[in-house]
């Protein structure tokens, strides 16, 4: 942002993520309603939303915040550290049909196809300068728990999923669910893809590769 001020660049549109809700107890994400902060991943999230609602404020910068929510598809690494369940299942079923699920198995993520993530970038760049200074969450104003996503996997696959329970993961949340109004209002952003068919072309990505 230091030098998107100082080249005269006038907007700049960036990655936060619904980890800075932390361990609010809505079920719902709502922007403005935000808990402690569980991780060093999400205080870094938080950090860049403070950072740019500061340089909008002192130097006229349009900043746009994008809350992504559980991401996935095509091409994601299933064995990066931050790897999304989704991928880290497909890879475990491909390999021996069993996935493993840390913690308990009703968490539930709004898991967000990229195409979706790609759009709202697009209409980000787009937006006006009124809407600059805010940060809006990026998902499908829906949620999925583990035991439904393993589920589902199976059925698609043809694949009958052996399950391991592991203890839960230091700063995991129970569950991620998107408000989607902010981001409607200020960018007019709707998904594009839903989460059955970002499903079928994930599982369609990786028996191609």
């Amino acid at each position: 942002m230091k030098f998107c001020w100082k080249w005269g660049i006038k907007l700049f549109v960036y990655a936060s993520s619904s980890s800075v809700y932390g361990d609010h107890p809505n079920l719902q994400k709502i922007e403005g309603i935000e808990g402690n902060i569980l991780s060093p991943y999400a205080l870094t999230k938080r950090v860049d939303e403070e950072y740019a609602k500061l340089y909008k404020k002192l130097y006229g910068l349009d900043t746009y915040g994008l809350r992504y929510f559980n991401f996935f598809g095509k091409r994601q690494n299933p064995l990066g550290a931050y790897a999304v369940v989704i991928t880290n299942f497909l890879n475990s079923l491909l390999k021996d049909c069993t996935v493993t699920i840390n913690g308990h198995p009703t968490k539930s993520r709004d898991f967000t196809h990229i195409n979706n993530v790609v759009y709202a970038n697009l209409l980000a760049c787009a937006a006006p300068s009124s809407s600059a200074g805010t940060v809006m969450n990026i998902g499908t104003h829906g949620r999925v728990t583990l035991t439904e996503l393993y589920t589902e996997l199976g059925k698609l696959m043809k694949i009958t999923p052996k399950v391991t329970y592991l203890s839960e993961r230091p700063g995991d949340i129970a569950h991620s669910f998107a408000s989607i109004e902010a981001a409607n209002e200020l960018i007019n952003y709707k998904p594009i893809i839903s989460f059955a068919e970002g499903l079928q072309l994930t599982i369609e990505s990786f028996n191609n590769k």
